[in-house]
């Protein structure tokens, strides 16, 4: 049980204030059905909220309070009985019903759930819609087999979404192919490699990214999948490897991503809570999270 200091704010309350009208909603979306390997990353929704408890509201290096942020925690759909056909049609149903004003925040989950909620969310004008992506993979897999969680860029381009509208942001040495990097190129993906994040820094690299991105759409989705990080810092995400982001780099993005106020939704997914080794991977994923919060705050202050 923690102990409860009223001058130490914990985030786990701060996510439980239940805002009236809220800047953000919170949905945990805990479906790993269509995931490419045996995966329990539905269980991540409530492990995430678990972990909050050990997490401060203040940003200690921003001076953000998450408190200026009013939240409302929907708690998770009951999508985790559900296969990897019938779970998209029911995702992008609950997407569709959601209130439009506040940004989303939505715990995955494997990366499937990205094309409905997306596809949801923009009510079927993909026209409007760019999409950020902070992984190690293009996620541009075959889709004949149906949806899984290593295709939903692919399955968002055939769903309609126009060249140009992906960016990918910390792809990796040796986690994709010289045959979907192809097919990015052909369909207009921009591809930054980890070698240019740790070039010019994760938070520039995302938000001039955010910056072009938004000339060309009227709102950015972006998909925060963990095992973009190092896999020294992710061994609960079995898509992570060895050249990753650290901890400090992904919090940088997110954080600029929150800032930005072309971004309307993101998404938290890919972490296996039965592979986690201590709740490392939870808490990195915890850590991203709060920092789109804080970006969020600076957002809402100006």
């Amino acid at each position: 049980m923690p102990i409860i200091d009223p001058l130490w704010p914990r985030a786990d309350s701060w996510l439980a204030s239940a805002a009236v009208d809220p800047d953000l909603v919170v949905v945990g979306v805990p479906s790993s059905s269509a995931s490419l390997s045996p995966s329990d990353a539905w269980r991540f929704p409530g492990e995430f909220r678990s972990a909050l408890s050990r997490f401060a509201v203040f940003d200690g290096e921003t001076g953000a309070d998450l408190r200026t942020v009013a939240v409302a925690d929907l708690g998770d759909w009951p999508v985790d009985g559900l296969d990897l056909h019938t779970m998209p049609v029911a995702v992008r149903a609950l997407a569709a019903g959601l209130a439009p004003g506040p940004v989303k925040a939505f715990l995955g989950g494997d990366n499937a759930i990205t094309r409905p909620l997306l596809n949801g969310l923009a009510q079927g004008d993909l026209a409007a819609v760019g999409i950020l992506t902070l992984d190690a993979h293009h996620d541009v897999r075959l889709t004949t087999g149906g949806p899984s969680n290593g295709s939903p860029i692919r399955g968002l381009i055939e769903d309609g979404l126009p060249p140009g509208r992906v960016v990918q942001v910390g792809i990796h040495s040796f986690a994709n192919s010289a045959e979907y990097r192809e097919y990015c190129d052909e369909h207009g993906i921009e591809i930054v490699t980890m070698t240019t994040v740790d070039e010019v820094g994760a938070g520039w690299v995302v938000t001039s990214a955010l910056h072009d991105l938004a000339k060309r759409c009227d709102w950015i989705y972006v998909d925060v999948d963990i095992d973009v990080l190092d896999l020294a810092f992710a061994p609960g995400c079995p898509g992570a490897r060895p050249g990753g982001m650290t901890p400090r780099q992904l919090a940088a993005a997110c954080r600029a991503a929150g800032a930005h106020p072309a971004v309307a939704a993101v998404d938290f997914v890919e972490v296996d809570p039965g592979r986690d080794r201590d709740g490392l991977t939870v808490m990195n994923a915890a850590t991203a999270f709060l920092a789109f919060v804080s970006g969020l705050a600076d957002r809402e202050a100006k």
